[in-house]
């Protein structure tokens, strides 16, 4: 064989190695943002004291409801309140000082500590849908969710670089018994992936089970020091909080693991149709719920949550991607950081059926919305369709891509000698091109944010392929991620125990679908 023959077999040889290592399976993931650009502050320094005011005077002179829980009417009373039937009045500063002594950040580990998170700070944890009942693939439609699909957007959350969290009830899987689906979903989250995860909130018992399960897990000692559990509690707004949910804050509040203690707005609803009275409700609710969760143990890691949105007052539907929702969001932004409490809202929100045109505009405005407002935890941050009643797979995908951006923005722009690129100006100077330059070829890998999904072929490669829409550009992507999944190690003597537990807590009373 001749010299030319032998380097066109070396260069074929190395040009085919390097075809394969673009298109093995990897599974990357990149750590949570730490913001290097500032947040947006809508809010003068009158209107938030203002509103500060007005939410003491919430809690002081309207109160709010702790509904079937003697238990903490007990507490509120102990702790100076003024207490009428289920009816809780506190006096002005009482609920502040109470959430001093919750934490500004804490961390939340994961099975595998390169996962772990730091919440609160400049910092941002991107986390899935959480609770839709439905799900839609352009295979299925839209139906009712199972178990599987619950384990498959875990597996896509777990291959997913951008996201941080493996999140809860990624989907409500409707095939298994209500009183027993929380045992199957920990058990995914645990099985099939690495990152951190939700607990359960459903019932203060399956708050407990999650707590035993994060146990077996860790280990005991590790979950009774370390927060390992992130929960969503929901106040039912206006200004009442349920024994259920309260229930499930006092098991993790007592046991260490963190709550987000949400308000759940739709603006003209459930809450006055001004930002500024919205903002009012939002912060006396938070006050409240935070400062209960420091009565069950002073310490305990808490987020303020605020999910807003307001109503179409046509059809009585919420709306997304609003200027009135990024207002609010904005504002509840500079209310936590002035409370000193980690901060989460945002989301991948929309109130489009199919992963279209009107999902892109309204999620885009949602995502970068709370990149602004200084969220430090993001529920919903991919697959939210049809206002949350839907996880679609597609969308899941799309998102998840997407969220990259926000890493790359958060990065805010570099003006150290590489990012001033003199050298290069120097080199290429007046008619030239930056394409073959060296700091172009010392830079190209990371310079921009590439899509792993969209599709920026030219148009005759793009119909030759098949003319795809981004909905077939996102189905085709789930399916090539599932295929590539591979679980992470799990150390089969845990596995063995989480099973056990499982099927005990499952065998101890009979199926309740209802």
């Amino acid at each position: 064989m001749t010299e030319a023959g032998t380097q066109r077999r070396t260069r074929g040889g190395g040009g085919a190695a390097r075809r394969a290592e673009r298109t093995a399976p990897r599974i990357e993931a990149a750590r949570f943002i730490t913001r290097n650009i500032p947040n947006f502050e809508i809010l003068n320094e009158e209107a938030l004291q203002i509103i500060e005011h007005n939410a003491e005077t919430v809690l002081e002179e309207i109160g709010v409801n702790f509904v079937d829980n003697p238990a903490a009417l007990d507490r509120w009373r102990a702790a100076g309140a003024d207490v009428q039937g289920e009816r809780v009045r506190l006096p002005r500063g009482l609920a502040r000082q109470l959430c001093a002594t919750a934490p500004a950040s804490f961390t939340q580990h994961a099975r595998n500590p390169a996962r772990n998170v730091e919440i609160g700070g400049r910092n941002l944890v991107l986390a899935p849908v959480y609770g839709p009942p439905f799900v839609r693939d352009l295979d299925g439609g839209r139906r009712y969710a199972t178990i599987e699909d619950l384990r498959n957007f875990v597996r896509l959350g777990y291959m997913s670089k951008w996201l941080h969290h493996s999140g809860g009830t990624v989907c409500e899987p409707t095939d298994v018994a209500v009183n027993k689906r929380h045992l199957d979903m920990l058990l995914a989250h645990m099985e099939l992936s690495d990152k951190p995860f939700m607990g359960s909130v459903t019932e203060p018992e399956r708050a407990q089970d999650s707590v035993r399960m994060a146990e077996i897990l860790f280990g005991a000692d590790f979950v009774a020091q370390n927060c390992v559990l992130t929960s969503l509690i929901n106040i039912n707004s206006p200004l009442t909080f349920d024994a259920t949910m309260m229930g499930a804050l006092e098991v993790y509040a007592a046991a260490g693991q963190a709550c987000i203690v949400s308000p759940f707005i739709v603006g003209g609803a459930m809450a006055p149709v001004t930002v500024a009275g919205t903002l009012t409700q939002v912060l006396a609710e938070v006050l409240a719920g935070v400062a209960y969760a420091q009565l069950i143990r002073p310490g305990a890691p808490v987020i303020m949550g605020a999910f807003v949105t307001s109503i179409d007052m046509n059809s009585g539907a919420p709306t997304f991607g609003t200027p009135e929702a990024a207002h609010i969001t904005y504002g509840a932004g500079q209310l936590a950081r002035r409370l000193g409490l980690p901060y989460r809202s945002g989301g991948a929100f929309c109130g489009a059926k199919l992963p279209d045109a009107q999902a892109g505009y309204e999620t885009a405005n949602s995502l970068n919305m709370a990149l602004l407002a200084g969220v430090n935890f993001m529920l919903h941050s991919a697959g939210w369709l049809e206002g949350g009643l839907v996880a679609s797979f597609e969308k899941f995908v799309l998102d998840a891509d997407q969220l990259g951006t926000l890493h790359h923005l958060a990065q805010g722009v570099s003006a150290d000698d590489n990012g001033q690129a003199m050298d290069a100006i120097r080199e290429v100077g007046p008619g030239g091109h930056y394409l073959g330059c060296a700091h172009t070829q010392a830079n190209f890998k990371s310079a921009f944010w590439r899509s792993e999904v969209l599709d920026y072929k030219p148009f005759e490669t793009w119909a030759e392929e098949g003319a795809r829409t981004t909905a077939q550009l996102g189905n085709a992507r789930v399916e090539k991620m599932l295929r590539d999944y591979q679980a992470p190690p799990l150390d089969p003597g845990i596995r063995e125990a989480l099973m056990a537990f499982v099927a005990e807590r499952k065998a101890a009373e009979p199926d309740a679908f209802g």
